[in-house]
């Protein structure tokens, strides 16, 4: 029986090669607007991050998404980000 290739991608803050399914989308669109991607899906540059309250802390003060997007990323992100693990 043929298995499926799991989709890997790295979280942009921790370094660590995860399968797509534990990881967060965070994409830049071509207007520069920033979103949280739950679908996988969306079109523009996206960066990955661990499902990992202390990741997107971590991304917060060390400013890794912003480098990563080349953009700034609004306070709002990182706190719909934080509200995905208030409800696990």
């Amino acid at each position: 029986m043929h298995k499926h290739k799991v989709p890997l991608r790295k979280c942009v803050v921790s370094n660590q090669q995860l399968p797509k399914k534990e990881l967060i989308r965070i994409v830049k669109n071509k207007e520069g607007n920033v979103t949280v991607d739950l679908t996988g899906k969306l079109n523009g540059r996206g960066a990955y991050l661990k499902k990992d309250k202390k990741v997107i802390e971590k991304a917060m003060k060390t400013k890794k998404l912003d480098r990563h997007l080349e953009t700034n990323i609004p306070e709002e992100i990182y706190a719909e980000l934080l509200e995905l693990f208030e409800h696990e």
